[in-house]
């Protein structure tokens, strides 16, 4: 599909944009995130509709007819629909936010599908590593014949807590996140959109850059793993960054993103480094890794997991490691310590994550040379895929 198919959803994108605080929004997802977000929304004035799969979970928001925050926001957001029909949630919406773990995003793109109108965003919060592109695949097999904008976060918008069922805790929400839709083009109309409630969206170039700058994947699964001894002893009863990472770990997650950054090279994509990463978010400068993570104040008192089988290796394998590895064999760049990773955590938790987690064939792009996987990225199709 090329630019110039899209002009009708520029059009329907400037009318959502015009509609101002009077935009319906849909938040799919009632966790730590999503209900924050539905409550945010609902407090900054916007019609709002939450999603969860599970009806009970809703109960108390539909009792206190919306959210009570506390933290960098402040006050009650009133939620107007809180259902789980994905139906009722969707069909009037102008934008629809997902807020769950990346594990749940094909099974929310099979059954939105039926549901999603031209010039609808959904933006995955965050995509992780390929979730636009594995969005826009499902939508592809379902048979969706719409053209909804399927945007992508690098990373989610708030550090925040569920506290209760109707109550949520945002301790803190980024000064910038970058985005990018499906296709590229269409960034700044849909941010156009999304920035009338959350300006800290930025503009990223697009879903391959957000999905290459995944450092969780670099920092979340090793990390884990290499620490199981630790926490299963002690519950988590440790610090996660400052104490878990050792000079020795730190060399594994140095070649986990050595080979990362070696994959977004053969797509053509220029990502930073976990380092300068490290020194953007939290000013942290060190000579090497190792001195990087031990100068960065935003991970004191950060407690390491309870036990292994949590979410830094069942969301962040398959949705971050398994894509990666994918994606590098397709394009002739080798990833052992990746690979390695991947089976460590498929021996210690008894998952076939290769299986069930992102490819080539699931992102819809195997086979396809880089040109291609640019073309896709930018007009959304590449002559008729």
């Amino acid at each position: 599909m090329k630019k110039s198919d899209w002009a009708a959803v520029n059009t329907i994108l400037a009318q959502a944009r015009d509609k101002g605080k009077s935009a319906v929004w849909c938040v799919a997802g009632a966790g730590n995130g999503g209900m924050c977000m539905a409550g945010h929304l609902g407090f900054m004035g916007f019609e709002t509709r939450l999603y969860n799969r599970t009806d009970e979970h809703l109960n108390a928001i539909r009792w206190y007819g919306g959210v009570d925050l506390e933290g960098e926001v402040d006050g009650f957001g009133p939620v107007k629909v809180a259902t789980s029909s994905i139906k009722t949630a969707v069909e009037a919406a102008d934008v629809i936010m997902i807020v769950t773990p990346s594990t749940a995003h094909y099974s929310l793109a099979a059954i939105m599908a039926p549901f999603l109108q031209d010039g609808q965003i959904v933006v995955l919060n965050p995509g992780r590593t390929g979730g636009a592109l594995e969005f826009r695949e499902v939508l592809r097999r379902e048979g969706c014949a719409t053209k909804p904008v399927i945007m992508e976060a690098q990373t989610f918008l708030y550090a925040s807590r569920m506290l209760n069922r109707h109550r949520g805790r945002i301790y803190r929400i980024k000064n910038g996140v970058p985005c990018s839709a499906l296709p590229s083009h269409m960034t700044p109309e849909a941010l156009g959109v999304i920035n009338q409630a959350f300006p800290s969206f930025t503009a990223g170039s697009n879903v391959l850059a957000t999905s290459l700058e995944n450092i969780g994947a670099v920092f979340h699964p090793a990390l884990t793993l290499l620490n199981a001894g630790w926490i299963e002893s002690t519950g988590g009863n440790f610090e996660y960054y400052l104490q878990g990472i050792s000079p020795s770990v730190a060399k594994i997650l140095q070649r986990i993103d050595d080979e990362r950054l070696s994959v977004a090279r053969a797509l053509g994509i220029r990502t930073v480094s976990a380092r300068e990463w490290l020194y953007l978010t939290y000013d942290s400068v060190g000579e090497d890794l190792f001195s990087a993570i031990k100068a960065s104040s935003g991970y004191s008192g950060i407690k390491a997991p309870a036990t292994i089988n949590h979410r830094y290796v069942w969301e962040d394998v398959p949705m971050s490691l398994v894509p990666l590895s994918s994606i590098g064999g397709m394009l002739g760049i080798p990833t052992p310590t990746i690979d390695m990773v991947i089976s460590m955590a498929e021996l210690m938790l008894g998952t076939d994550y290769r299986a069930v987690g992102r490819t080539v064939e699931t992102l819809g792009i195997q086979g396809f040379s880089v040109e291609q996987i640019h073309r896709l990225v930018t007009e959304g199709d590449i002559g008729g895929i």
